[in-house]
């Protein structure tokens, strides 16, 4: 069995987003069940119904599926995907400390991914802790200071991120 995705499971991903219907997820399901049977154990054909169970509201039927993802040996984009999805998972689930593992492996393997930073800062958010919330969310933000107006306040911006992170010291 390989994981490899190939051109046609490219594809055929593809066209399962392009027909997919948030409102109603039982087709994408079938579909990427049926996806999945053709190429039994392929992690990212896992991940992706686990996804779509995700998107139906199904978090349990989700969860059980990304650890199966995962542990077929996800890799590189579809990998860091999956640990986001699975952490948002388990924070609705109510497992705060489960998703802060999952992030927290998230932000190791994936050190400059947005995405990973705006899930945890939910995590956080959920957990009560504001501060690093925010901090999460203003790294994000000052990030990308040349496609918003934020101009010369970045760089202090930042610098409140990383003393929010830091639980306010001097405060």
């Amino acid at each position: 069995m390989s994981s490899q995705v190939t051109p046609e499971i490219d594809e055929a991903i593809r066209v399962g987003y392009e027909r997919r219907d948030r409102a109603d997820m039982a087709p994408t399901i079938a579909y990427f069940a049926d996806l999945l049977a053709q190429h039994p154990g392929h992690p990212v054909l896992t991940y992706e119904l686990a996804g779509a169970y995700d998107t139906a509201g199904e978090e349990a039927t989700a969860r059980a599926l990304y650890e199966r993802a995962l542990d077929l040996g996800l890799e590189g984009d579809a990998l860091r995907r999956c640990l986001c999805q699975y952490g948002s998972t388990l924070r609705w689930l109510g497992e705060l400390g489960a998703s802060r593992a999952v992030l927290d492996r998230a932000r190791r393997e994936f050190p400059e991914s947005d995405a990973v930073r705006v899930f945890s800062a939910l995590t956080h958010l959920d957990a009560g802790v504001a501060d690093a919330a925010v901090g999460e969310l203003l790294t994000v933000v000052t990030a990308h200071a040349d496609v918003t107006d934020l101009g010369r306040w970045a760089e202090g911006l930042r610098g409140v991120a990383g003393w929010l992170a830091q639980g306010r010291p001097g405060a």
